[in-house]
């Protein structure tokens, strides 16, 4: 089984939508990069299986990495990956700090600390991520019964559309 792919078992999920926070490195890929290996991910929001999750920060991270001289995208290029993305995905409002008691892991890295928390309060069932530091809290058991945290490749083997 892949990394970050937490169990031993597939994902089992009700009849319902799914609902997934992307970090931006995916987010990249599926909207940047639409010939991606990761596409059926993207079309599993765009047909309604899953529901990608957002916040205003993360929302605005994958703007601003956007915007990289690495990935020398044109304004119009920018505007077309966030339209595509924010026509599918549902915001979150973090509630007031007090409000939501399930404790999560500290992430090594702190940028990557909003997803968590992201995936926390929307309810998600799955954090789909590459990032390395989010992969390492996979393997513990500190998120069982909040949300599994998953690579690509694992999601697109444990879940089906």
């Amino acid at each position: 089984m892949g990394a970050g792919s937490q169990g031993s078992a597939p994902v089992a999920f009700p009849d319902r939508q799914r609902r997934v926070v992307l970090d931006t490195n995916v987010l990249v890929s599926l909207y940047v990069f639409a010939d991606s290996r990761f596409a059926p991910l993207r079309g599993r929001i765009e047909r309604g299986g899953w529901l990608a999750l957002t916040s205003d920060a993360c929302f605005e991270e994958f703007r601003r990495v956007l915007g990289y001289p690495l990935f020398a995208l044109t304004a119009e290029q920018q505007a077309l990956a966030l339209s595509a993305y924010a026509s599918t995905a549902r915001r979150i409002i973090a509630p007031a700090a007090d409000a939501n008691s399930a404790g999560l892991p500290r992430c090594k890295d702190r940028d990557d600390q909003k997803f968590l928390e992201l995936a926390r309060d929307g309810r998600a069932d799955l954090l789909v991520t590459a990032d390395k530091a989010l992969l390492r809290l996979a393997r513990r058991d500190r998120l069982r019964g909040l949300f599994r945290i998953l690579t690509p490749e694992a999601a697109l083997v444990e879940t089906d559309g």
